[in-house]
C-alpha cells in the first residue's frame, strides 16, 4: 500500500510529506521511501500558528479558521499525490500539548481526504490520552520497525521543536525506551526571531555569541528535565517568557545560551536514562541536524557515534512524516501502533481516526 505521512512539528514552519511503499505486518514491515516534499507555511499561516502556541488570547472564530486554514493547505500541499497515495496519515498541528489532560491539534483532515479521495488517518494522540499515556511520543514503534537491528543499541534522535529520542536495544520492543528530552530548535528559534530570522541557520548565530553560564545553570534546574520516562512536554513549556532572566541578554548572546542549554538538556537525558543501559550510536534528525553548533555540543557530550541522517545517507525531514505514514497504515489494519510503557498509557493503543472522502450519489 502506498501511504502518505504528512507532519508538521512543533517547530511550525511547514509540512513534510512522505509517500512510502509498506507491506507485511509486525514485527516485519517491508517499506520503501518512494519521494518526500516539503511544504513552508506562508509568513501569514506561521504567524497565526505561533500565536496560537503562545497562549495568546484567539477567539473560537479565529481558532476555527485556522483550523480549516491548515485543513487547505494541507490538501493543497498534498495535491501532487493523487492517484498515488492510497491512504493518508495526517499528524496535524499541535498547539497544545498538556498531558494527562488535553492534547490539541489543528488542520481540518476532510480536506485532505476530498483533495486526495482516500481515507485520511488523524487524530492520533487522544487515544492513547484517554489510555492513561501522555499522547506522546508517538514514534517509537514506527521507528522499532524501521530502524530496529538485531545486535545494535541505537538511538533515534529528533531535534525538532521539541527534541525527543527513541533507543532501541536491537529489535525488543519490550526494551524500547522514548521520551521528549526537552526544547530541541524551539528556544533557539524564538531568540533568532528577535533578530528577525526565523532560525539560526547552520548554528551561525550561536557561534558569534557568548553563552551565560549562569543563566544555563539557572535553567537546568527545571523539574521537568529530572523527572524519570515515560514523559513528553512542548512549546507551552520551553518558551523564552518561562525562563528566568531571559531578558538580560538579547542578540546572538541569547541565541547561545538558549543552544548551550538545549545540548546540556539533550546530554544530561542520554547521562541519566539512556547510556546506563548500554548505548551503541546515535542517529539524528530533524532541523536541528544542521544546526552546526548544536551539533558540535552534542558530538561533545556524549562518548558514542552521533551522526546525522545525512549522513547516514537517509533524508533528515522525512522521519517523522515516514513515521506518521506507518502508524496510519497499522491503524488501517486495525493493529495497536503506540507502545504504551513509552507514553504511560494502561493498554496499546489503536491509535487515530479515519475521515472518509465524501461519495458520489446517495
Amino acid at each position: 500500500m502506498n501511504v502518505l505521512g504528512l507532519m508538521s512539528g512543533t517547530s511550525a514552519d511547514g509540512l513534510d510529506l512522505v509517500l512510502a511503499r509498506l507491506e507485511g505486518r509486525p514485527p516485519r514491515l517491508r517499506w520503501e521511501l518512494l519521494e518526500r516534499r516539503s511544504a513552508p507555511y506562508p509568513e501569514g499561516l506561521f504567524a497565526r500558528v505561533r500565536q496560537a502556541q503562545q497562549d495568546r488570547v484567539l477567539g473560537p472564530r479565529d481558532l476555527a479558521h485556522l483550523h480549516h486554514d491548515l485543513g487547505r493547505f494541507y490538501a493543497e500541499a498534498a495535491a501532487p499525490f493523487r492517484g498515488r497515495a492510497e491512504l493518508a496519515a495526517l499528524a496535524g498541528q499541535t498547539v497544545w500539548h498538556e498531558p494527562p489532560g488535553i492534547t490539541w491539534q489543528l488542520g481540518e483532515p476532510s480536506w485532505l481526504a476530498e483533495a486526495l479521495r482516500v481515507p485520511v488517518v488523524h487524530d492520533f494522540r487522544p487515544a492513547d490520552l484517554a489510555a492513561g499515556g501522555e499522547g506522546a511520543p508517538l514514534v517509537p514503534y514506527p521507528d522499532l520497525l524501521l530502524y530496529g537491528e538485531e545486535g545494535v543499541r541505537r538511538s533515534v534522535h529528533n531535534l525538532g521543536g521539541i527534541s525527543n529520542l527513541t533507543y532501541l536495544p536491537g529489535r525488543d520492543a519490550a526494551g524500547v525506551l522514548a521520551f521528549d528530552t526537552g526544547p530541541g530548535n524551539c528556544l533557539i528559534d524564538e531568540a533568532a526571531a528577535r533578530m528577525g530570522e526565523r532560525y539560526d541557520a547552520g548554528g551561525r548565530i550561536a557561534a558569534e555569541g557568548r553563552v551565560d553560564e549562569e543563566l544555563v545553570e539557572v535553567w537546568f534546574n527545571h523539574a521537568y528535565l529530572r523527572r524519570p520516562p515515560p514523559k513528553s512536554t512542548g512549546r507551552e513549556v520551553w518558551r523564552l517568557d518561562r525562563l528566568a532572566f531571559a531578558d538580560r541578554l538579547e542578540g546572538a548572546d541569547l541565541v547561545a545560551t538558549v543552544t548551550a542549554f538545549t545540548v546540556r538538556t539533550v546530554v544530561a537525558a542520554y547521562r541519566d536514562f539512556v547510556l546506563p543501559r548500554g548505548l551503541d550510536e546515535v542517529w539524528v534528525a530533524g532541523g536541528g541536524a544542521k544546526n552546526r553548533t548544536l551539533m558540535a555540543g552534542i558530538r561533545a557530550g556524549l562518548p558514542v557515534p552521533v551522526r546525522t541522517f545525512d549522513e547516514l545517507g537517509h533524508d533528515p525531514m522525512a522521519r517523522e512524516a515516514l513515521a506518521f505514514a506507518v502508524l496510519g497504515y497499522l491503524r488501517w489494519l486495525g493493529q495497536p501502533n503506540v507502545l504504551p510503557h513509552t507514553t504511560g498509557a494502561r493498554r496499546a493503543a489503536v491509535a487515530g481516526r479515519v475521515t472518509l472522502p465524501a461519495v458520489d450519489g446517495t
